[in-house]
Formats: structure tokens, sequence, C-alpha cells
């Protein structure tokens, strides 16, 4: 008898627990492959570690300086993979790095851009070079002491956005997609998981069966696989918190800063939201439950006195507008400092009594898309299923644009819809792109948006993210599928809350809408 007549039926094949970006890849790749799946996120989707990024995709510049070379050249070559599969999600920086004379010295900081142009077969994006500061145009916000610079390219990614995108092109592909529906228990049969589900929207149990289970629950990944009571996994995480603030716009122009510290660590400047900066992050050591961290304000007055160094623009805790802190769950590598920590990923796989169970350890948003590749390829001997790569050369939704050239898609845009504010157009093909058809629903005025809700929020989106993005509440759509919080008065969120209460129900990853 074959191993794949043996194995005992079940509801799914595979089960994956944690609707952050390494669960949603996972997902997407598995189905595309063939088996079928269930997400399950106890939240919203992103809502914890994958939308509490610094928000780029990146090699990571600083990891060259602890030896992680094949980090930084796998990040660096699937960089250039996700820019063409969502271009409008994810788009080139220039990256300038002032040349801080006390902490490196110059050759060093032109070796390691020499390695970081070359390790990834860097193809789309232009090299480094160094700059002077006192003539281009990134020097004038920096205080005149700095002279001398670098310029080198890396990638901005709307991280929320980049999970959504990986969840419904599961579900498009046929994916069981259940947010706010807690993994309540794990039972290993021989052959078979049982998972019993908590739908924390509708306050309902289910219970489904798997033929494998894959914990990619980030911070609550050892919490998870508690639930299995014969799990014997020796690995861990070291839960690490990250915190970001944001400021008025501090520069005009278009670059984003990397500045180095004495502490051996860097803060990034981001331009943000057309009026912001972005300015982070921190390290900090947590033994906390996670989904309970905020901001401290040791942390602020690190990230305003290390920018302030720079820019010639105090920054101080006065001058913030908004906050946001995550937890990054990484692997346990035992160094002695949380900056220090890989941020690499382990993927562990048990597969005692036929039932696999596969537990992601860390990682970062740049490699996701490889991760699952791998944890995909390492459950399909025990699934006795065998399928090949297919999320290299394929877009992500919306991401369709011919030639990745998104320039031209929003011209075309503006042409075909010239009766839609300019700087709605804009916000919309940025966050959707080619799906920019299903937002706006056969609209052709301003008026066919539905009810304004101030900013360049209309009916039209807040429908279409509930509808189709498993938006539930005010906060999802405001600082998740959007970042439209920072544009809107105060009194928006409730009166948005308002009107998803009045207008839909939600059920088991489902939503209805019960008025006309």
């Amino acid at each position: 008898m074959s191993e794949e007549n043996n194995r005992t039926s079940a509801d799914f094949d595979l089960v994956v627990i944690g609707g952050g970006i390494n669960g949603a890849g996972i997902a997407r790749d598995a189905v595309g492959r063939g088996l079928s799946v269930l997400l399950c996120e106890k939240d919203d989707l992103a809502e914890h570690t994958s939308s509490a990024s610094t928000k780029l995709i990146h090699g990571g510049l600083r990891y060259l300086e602890h030896y992680d070379f094949l980090l930084v050249r796998h990040a660096l070559q699937e960089r250039e993979v996700l820019l063409r599969a969502a271009p409008h999600i994810i788009w080139p920086l220039r990256f300038i790095l002032p040349h801080h004379k006390a902490l490196r010295p110059n050759w060093l900081i032109r070796l390691g851009l020499f390695i970081y142009d070359h390790i990834g077969g860097r193809k789309m994006l232009p090299k480094s070079h160094s700059v002077n500061l006192k003539t281009h145009k990134s020097g004038e916000a920096l205080q005149d002491v700095y002279s001398r610079g670098f310029e080198y390219s890396d990638c901005w990614v709307q991280d929320a956005r980049l999970v959504t995108l990986n969840v419904m092109d599961a579900a498009a592909r046929g994916c069981d997609v259940r947010t706010r529906t807690e993994c309540t228990d794990l039972i290993r049969g021989e052959n078979k998981w049982t998972v019993n589900l908590f739908d924390k929207l509708s306050n309902s149990k289910s219970s489904v069966t798997a033929k494998a289970v894959v914990n990619a629950s980030g911070p609550w990944v050892e919490k998870t696989l508690d639930l299995d009571e014969e799990h014997d996994s020796k690995h861990g995480v070291r839960l690490v918190k990250g915190s970001h603030i944001v400021v008025p716009k501090l520069f005009e122009h278009e670059y984003t800063y990397i500045f180095q510290n004495a502490d051996n660590r860097v803060i990034f400047a981001v331009p943000y939201e057309q009026h912001f900066t972005l300015l982070g992050t921190t390290d900090v050591e947590m033994g906390d439950e996670p989904g309970k961290q905020q901001i401290e304000s040791d942390e602020i007055a690190y990230i305003c006195n290390s920018a302030s160094e720079y820019f010639k623009q105090s920054i101080d805790s006065d001058t913030v507008v908004w906050h946001y802190s995550g937890v990054r769950p990484l692997y346990d590598d035992a160094s002695e400092n949380a900056s220090k920590v890989t941020r690499d990923y382990k993927l562990d796989l048990d597969v005692r009594k036929g039932s696999p169970v596969l537990s992601v350890y860390g990682g970062k948003i740049t490699t996701y898309r490889k991760l699952a590749e791998q944890a995909v390829d390492m459950l399909q001997k025990p699934l006795a299923h065998s399928a090949t790569h297919w999320t290299k050369d394929k877009p992500l939704p919306g991401g369709d644009i011919p030639n990745a050239d998104f320039d031209a898609f929003v011209a075309q845009l503006s042409d075909r819809y010239n009766w839609l504010d300019k700087n709605v157009l804009a916000d919309y093909a940025r966050n959707y792109g080619t799906s920019i058809t299903s937002v706006l629903n056969n609209a052709n005025s301003m008026a066919e948006l539905g009810q304004h809700f101030g900013g360049p929020l209309y009916q039209a989106e807040v429908d279409y993210l509930i509808e189709n993005e498993w938006a539930r509440t005010a906060n999802d759509i405001l600082w998740r599928r959007t970042k439209k919080g920072l544009h809107l008065e105060e009194g928006v969120a409730e009166q948005l809350q308002n009107y998803i209460d009045a207008q839909y129900a939600f059920t088991e990853g489902n939503c209805v809408k019960t008025a006309s």
C-alpha cells in the first residue's frame, strides 16, 4: 500500500496557523501547488509583527558586519523578485548614508557597499556611489559636520498590504481563510491532526482535521506548540521589540537616510505618507506577553536623539504624531546582544506519528517568499505530494502592471478616470494597482464613490476592503490596509466603525452585507 493510500483522510491537507507574512506566504505557495489549505489568524491579518516593520525590502547592509553573507545574498535576490511581483506596493528607494568619521572608516563602508552591490546579482536597481553632501540635495537637511556620504539602493514596501495580497491570492486559488479565528487546541493522531478553532466575531467553536500543520504564529510560536502535548521542539525565539515614530516631514526630497549610531545600530529616516517622516527602529528584549507591547519614553528619546545627531532640525517627543511597536520573534541563536541576533530563519519539521508539524522561527519580510517555498518543499514528502515551484514569476494581486512600469500605469489611469480626484487616484493606484477597477466598481463620478468619511476615504474603498480583504474594524482599514488614519480628523474612526457595524455581519471568515 502506498504512503498516500495509507494516510487517514482529512478535511484539509494543511492548516496554517498565523496570518502574518510567513503564514500568508506559506498558504499561498501550498495552495498553488495543489494542496487543500486552511489559514487561521487569531486577530487581523498582519496585525502584529508584519505591520510593525520599518517597511523596507532590503538585504540588510548592517548584517554584513555580523558576517550574515548568505542572509544578505538571499535577501538581495528576493528584493528584485518582489519588486517585479508587486510594483504598486513595492518601489525603489535611494538611501543616503552620511559618513560619521568617529564610527566607521571610509574604506570599510566602501567595501561593504561594493559587496552589497554584487553579492545578490543586482539587475534592476542602480549601484552605489559616494556623494558630496555639501552639494547634494540630501545634505541640505543635515548638520554641516557631515560633508561626505554614500548613496545606494533598496526598496520600500507597504508591509501589511503585502501580507493581505498573499492571502488574497491564496484565497483565489482555493484557500479557506479565517481571520479573528484562534487555534485553541492541537491534537496529534495517527496520520492526522485535529485542530480546534474559536471564531471571535461569532463566538462559535469548530473543529477541522488536517494531514499537516504549519505553526507560523510568530511571537506565539512556542505557545502554539504547547497546544500539542506531545511536541518535543528544542528550538526557541527571542522576543525583541522594535518601535518607530512618525513626525512631520523633515525634508522635501525623496531620499531615505540611514544613520549610524555609536551603539553599532542604525536608524532610518524615511519619507512617509507624503507629509511625514518615519524614524526607527529600536531593539529591546521583551519578556512580556507579545501583543501588549507599547513604545516606552526612553525608546522615543533614543530615536529622537539619534536622528537629532544628524539633522539640523531638532526632534523631540513633542513632534511625534504617531508611533507603533512590534515584536520580532527572532530565532534564538544565543547571541548576547539583541541587535546581533540573526535575522535569518529556522524551519523545524516534526513528523512523529505520521502527523507533520512545521514550526517557523524568525525570518524577515524580505525573505518570506523563499521561506515559504522551502517550507512547502519540506512538507511534500511527508504529505506524499509533489509539485514544482511557482511563486517566483507570478505577480501578486494588482501587480500585473505591464513591464512593472508604475508611472506609465498611473498615466493610463489618469486618462481613463479623468473624473477621479488626482490624490485619490494616486492613493488607489499605490494601494491596489490593477485591482483599482474592483475598488471603483463602475463608478463614473466622485459622488458614486458613496459616503465620504473625510480626506481620501470613501465608502467604495471601505466596502471593497471589507468584502475582499477581510477588514473587519475601523483600525483594520485606517492603520493596516491603508494608513489613512494619519490623514483624517479625530472622530472618523468611530464614524467608520458605526458604518461597519450597521452594514455588515461576520462569521467564519466571511462577511454578509446586512443593509442595502
